[in-house]
């Protein structure tokens, strides 16, 4: 039986998105998204907020169309879905650490950093205020 394990995340971009060429013909575009939980902290009233970063990979072909990278700047809010892992690295202080990863299958861009950014798209509407839907074709990987 076929099984599935993906995630959603939405959230803000922490820097912009690197672009790495490997030596097999693929593509990565990485880059870290911000997720932010808030909460009022019953006792105190305060309010608070946990941010959780997660380190996101689209991979391509190279060849394939790379328009996603001027849309992943810092600031922008995102929409992805793609399959998670954690990995395991051994800090310069010789500490084990960990990261949460994604390997995004699906990118919706929800809001852009700023109005220079803004492309108007075919129906008129300002990419800030448009859903741009960036999913991977299997003919781009």
């Amino acid at each position: 039986m076929a099984t599935v394990f993906e995630t959603r995340l939405i959230g803000n971009i922490g820097k912009d998105a690197d672009v790495r060429s490997m030596d097999n013909g693929i593509v990565a575009i990485n880059f870290p998204v911000a997720h932010n939980k808030n909460w009022k902290d019953k006792r105190t009233g305060v309010l608070k907020t946990k941010t959780t970063w997660v380190n996101c990979t689209i991979w391509k072909k190279e060849g394939a169309t790379m328009k996603i990278v001027d849309y992943l700047k810092k600031g922008t809010l995102v929409d992805l879905i793609g399959t998670p892992f954690a990995k395991g690295y051994l800090h310069e202080d010789q500490t084990v650490r960990s990261e949460i990863r994604l390997n995004i299958s699906k990118t919706n861009i929800l809001r852009t950093t700023s109005k220079e950014d803004m492309n108007i798209s075919e129906s008129g509407e300002t990419a800030s205020n448009a859903v741009h839907d960036f999913s991977i074709h299997e003919e781009e990987f």
